[in-house]
């Protein structure tokens, strides 16, 4: 609701509030005997209520307008060369000191072993060793063929003085002949056996050659 709208309606609530309140005195006045002209004298005087109506205010008027002014000077832009050359930038490397020349010194040599409490010795045969393998061990075969040749031998001696293994290191030409050889002189052949350092037996191998000659009659 606007302004003057609750303005009106306040002057009206008063001027009914009025006229009520002269009701009630004309009413009074009437039954107490006041004359009748009197009373309509002031009804009509009190009831008519000049109302006026509140005239809504004028706006102010618009400011004048301001008068054509000359623009601002404008300075022109500055021309901003962006082709300009950087500068070169140089770099100078500095290359690292050398790294100092540590000197070392030569390895030490391992010491000398001691030298052994005796002479390392091979096993030595007993005996003859051309009485390990005799004519009479001539293959049968190979005599009645005459077959000769010679058989070398390599026998492995452990260390109780007896020959554990035989192997044939130059043929005589025959396998029956080369097989005969090994097999009665690994039989037969006895040995000192072969001693360490420490003077104590030890395993070791002999070689020997056997030869093989038809028996005359």
């Amino acid at each position: 609701m606007a302004y003057t709208d609750q303005r009106m309606s306040s002057n009206r609530l008063t001027a009914l509030v009025i006229v009520a309140l002269i009701h009630v005195v004309v009413g009074y006045m009437l039954i107490t005997g006041l004359a009748y002209s009197a009373a309509q004298q002031i009804i009509k005087k009190v009831t008519t209520v000049d109302i006026k109506k509140d005239e809504p205010k004028k706006p102010p008027p618009p400011p004048p307008k301001p008068k054509d002014l000359p623009p601002p000077p404008v300075a022109p832009p500055v021309k901003i060369n962006v082709a300009v050359t950087p500068p070169q930038i140089q770099t100078v490397t500095t290359p690292p000191p050398p790294a100092p020349i540590v000197v070392l010194p030569p390895p030490s040599a391992p010491p000398p072993p001691p030298p052994p409490r005796f002479t390392p010795t091979g096993p030595q045969p007993r005996g003859n060793p051309g009485d390990w393998v005799t004519t009479d061990d001539y293959p049968a075969r190979a005599l009645r063929e005459e077959r000769a040749g010679t058989t070398g031998i390599r026998l492995s001696v452990g260390a109780d003085g007896r020959a554990s293994d035989c192997e044939v290191t130059s043929s005589s030409g025959s396998p029956d002949l080369d097989e005969a050889a090994c097999s009665y002189a690994k039989r037969r052949a006895r040995f000192t056996p072969a001693k360490d350092g420490d003077g104590n037996a030890t395993t070791g191998a002999y070689s020997t050659r056997i030869r093989w000659v038809i028996p005359k009659d």
